[in-house]
């Protein structure tokens, strides 16, 4: 009902929220009279700042037309590869020469955690110049039908097993966030068959493989609360009005006012500054507000079953570091992984997934030769700098491009795993 009520206050605001954002314009547009009044700057930085706390914010695109490959500017083209109910398989295709030598494949796993697979816009732009990206962009659960069926913890380590077995056994696969947990999951049980298709490598950034390690808010929240009020207090069927009509969600409106309730002040002083920017006519730092939370108000809603299953076997049994996990009947057991390369990031002010968290996975990971391990913690550098920002592009970003060239051919690895 909560999510049908919110619904309805939305509809009922759309026609205000439009007004505001008519007004906004008729204050600032260079054609219209009433922006050369004295105190236009104000009124209309009173009635954006009103559209934007009104507005409904949709996914936003990844506007990445280019990218430079050895020193020239090339054109970039999202191409869906695997299209599934719960999610699409992009490749952002280099118009590069055939002739060239190929570059390593790299499939991004993007998190499933509340924001679209756009959040990590800046991993893929600063990946773009060295690898041929592939990204998995997660669908809105309210607009997939309820026909197409539930989607599980399961279901996602299934979809990752899928996209590494197509895109062939040279892939190296990176997993931001949440999605560390299964994509270790889905390499182990591909390992424990043999699988042809396993990835060289994995690269495992700021993850809760093992949420015990420097509990965070976030994991605190989730072990302090028992099962069933997770169940009963944020789980909610999606409204009539979108395809998903009757699908048991996690809603993005409550993840969202999540988020903002883990930093209340400072999203409260950041919409101070962008209302005073905007009276003084700071037009960069205005805009520079509006791309960031463009990106951060748009939110997705989660399949309940994935959102339930993650809170139980990730943050409240802590099945994966405690070897009970079991998928299909099948234990996760990642000793198995033998060859594939081991590169977990962590950030040292992470708030999210704190320290020695991703750093489970080496542990984990006995298998594994300790020559094709490595381990990097970021100094001075939170949750989302370690896939974002000038961190990530300077200093994250070439560590992991030489990793993953260092295991692109398979010979070398092969070497490395028997001197070991």
């Amino acid at each position: 009902m909560l999510y049908q009520l919110h619904d309805l206050q939305r509809s009922l605001l759309a026609p205000f929220v439009a007004l505001a954002d008519v007004g906004a314009q008729m204050f600032s547009s260079p054609y219209s009279p009433w922006a050369y009044m004295p105190v236009s700057r104000r009124i209309s930085a009173n009635y954006e700042l009103l559209y934007r706390l009104g507005k409904d914010y949709e996914k936003p695109p990844w506007n990445l037309p280019t990218t430079e490959v050895d020193g020239k500017t090339v054109a970039v083209t999202e191409r869906v590869v695997v299209d599934r109910p719960f999610c699409k398989l992009i490749h952002f295709e280099r118009a590069v020469p055939r002739s060239r030598a190929r570059d390593p494949r790299i499939l991004v796993v993007a998190p499933l955690s509340g924001h679209h697979a756009t959040l990590l816009r800046d991993t893929v732009r600063a990946l773009l110049p060295q690898h041929e990206v592939y990204v998995t962009d997660w669908v809105d659960a309210r607009m997939v039908p309820a026909s197409k069926g539930p989607f599980h913890l399961s279901d996602y380590i299934h979809y990752v097993q899928g996209f590494i077995r197509h895109l062939g056994p040279d892939v190296h696969v990176m997993a931001v966030c949440q999605p560390t947990v299964p994509v270790l999951a889905a390499v182990a049980l591909m390992a424990a068959h043999n699988d042809t298709h396993l990835p060289r490598s994995m690269i495992l950034m700021g993850g809760p493989i093992d949420p015990r390690c420097s509990p965070t808010q976030v994991n605190n929240l989730a072990s302090t609360k028992p099962y069933s009020w997770f169940e009963n207090q944020l789980i909610h069927r999606v409204p009539p009005r979108f395809p998903g009509h009757g699908r048991k969600v996690y809603p993005g409106f409550l993840q969202h006012a999540g988020f903002v309730s883990m930093n209340p002040d400072r999203h409260l002083q950041s919409h101070y500054d962008f209302y005073q920017h905007l009276v003084q006519g700071d037009d960069d730092d205005a805009e520079s507000h509006r791309r960031f939370y463009d990106e951060y108000n748009a939110v997705l809603d989660m399949p309940a079953e994935y959102y339930l299953d993650t809170i139980k076997t990730v943050f409240q049994d802590y099945a994966l570091p405690r070897g009970t996990w079991e998928v299909d009947g099948e234990k996760v057991d990642p000793s198995l992984i033998k060859n594939v390369a081991l590169f977990t990031i962590e950030g040292e002010l992470d708030d999210i997934s704190g320290m020695g968290q991703t750093e489970a996975a080496q542990r984990l990971c006995s298998g594994v030769p300790a020559d094709m391990k490595q381990h990097y913690i970021a100094p001075k550098c939170g949750h989302y700098g370690i896939f974002s920002g000038r961190r990530w592009r300077e200093t994250i970003c070439p560590q992991v491009t030489e990793f993953v060239r260092r295991y692109e051919n398979p010979a070398a690895q092969e070497q490395v795993a028997q001197a070991s």
